[in-house]
């Protein structure tokens, strides 16, 4: 492998990742949307060109890409993102249709290898048929579609990987976190006795973790392989603990575990509240909470041997994802937001 073609490579994900293959003498020339985030530093010698690629016409993303051997994804959009209805269709535009053109284009140029960044969802979508969670969640129905239509184009000679990502932490500058969201969610909760949550947990890793096997995917990977990832794997009450103390709050606080038939009850005020901003939920409100109480853990040998993942620490990365969110939401910064600016016209190519 001698250059990378990277789809989002200025993002939290994306540039942590870039960093990963230039530190091994690997290339990288990234697509990206501007503006870059103001005070993030970006990898050292990576090309960045400001284009939208699904603005790109088909013979000026063929000639990008034809110096490269590597293809990387790390854009898109995740169940966050909120989208008037049909919401599968925005799933579609920003995390199907750009594949669409890149993964024939990468054959015909005889790429070696393609990482597609997607979600620990479609694991649990392909592990749990009763629940039925493509017919139910427009996200993970995207999901699926998403790692089925890549494989597709694996053979000996094209290795296409999926990383299956949960939970991921860390911050960039300039850089709006997703865990905003959580805090909004918890502080409703401040006043009662209480927190009332979930009884399951999550599999997750750092930021730096996700650089990593992106690499190791890049570099290892053989035919077709979905990775579903996690280098920690733990419970809401124990990562509920670790954001009390980042908020200056006692870790002793009681934390709840509630049944999901009994968290259901709430669930319809946020059909309410979607429908009166018109919005369509990429998920299942009422089946979330079913979801949320599933320990949602994976194997992480899987990361350390055979991608290459190294030790991290989780603690750190979860108390600075939640202090810098703490601060976001009560300073009302006005922060790049995870997803690009979709109306970015370039000058020129």
């Amino acid at each position: 492998m001698k250059k990378v073609f990277m789809i989002g490579g200025t993002g939290l994900l994306g540039s942590k990742s870039a960093e990963q293959f230039i530190a091994h003498g690997v290339q990288v020339k990234t697509l990206a949307l501007p503006p870059l985030p103001e005070g993030a530093p970006m990898p050292e010698g990576m090309e960045i060109i400001f284009q939208d690629v699904n603005k790109c016409t088909d013979e000026e993303l063929r000639e990008l890409m034809s110096d490269c051997d590597c293809l990387v994804f790390a854009a898109g959009v995740d169940e966050r993102a909120e989208f008037p209805a049909p919401v599968y269709d925005y799933y579609y535009k920003y995390n199907i249709a750009p594949l669409k053109r890149l993964m024939p284009m990468a054959k015909e140029l005889k790429y070696e290898s393609a990482v597609i960044f997607g979600s620990y969802f479609t694991w649990l979508t392909k592990n749990r048929p009763d629940m039925k969670l493509a017919e139910r969640n427009p996200y993970m129905r995207a999901r699926l579609d998403q790692e089925e239509y890549v494989f597709q184009f694996a053979d000996d000679d094209f290795a296409v990987a999926v990383l299956e990502l949960p939970y991921i932490f860390g911050t960039q500058p300039g850089r709006r976190p997703v865990w905003t969201v959580l805090i909004d969610q918890i502080k409703m909760m401040d006043k009662l006795p209480a927190t009332f949550y979930p009884a399951g947990g999550t599999a997750m890793l750092t930021i730096r973790q996700v650089g990593e096997a992106c690499y190791g995917a890049a570099t290892r990977t053989k035919g077709a392989r979905a990775y579903p990832v996690s280098c920690y794997n733990m419970r809401w009450k124990e990562f509920l603990k670790i954001v009390y103390r980042a908020r200056g709050m006692s870790e002793n606080r009681p934390i709840v575990s509630v049944a999901p038939w009994m968290m259901a009850m709430a669930m319809p005020y946020y059909g309410i509240d979607f429908k009166r901003r018109g919005i369509d939920s990429g998920m299942d409100y009422m089946q979330l909470p079913f979801i949320m109480d599933i320990c949602l853990f994976f194997d992480t040998d899987l990361m350390y041997h055979e991608l290459g993942v190294t030790e991290d620490d989780i603690e750190a990365a979860i108390t600075d994802s939640i202090k810098v969110s703490c601060q976001v939401a009560l300073e009302g910064k006005k922060l790049l937001e995870m997803k690009g600016e979709e109306d970015f016209t370039p000058t020129n190519m």
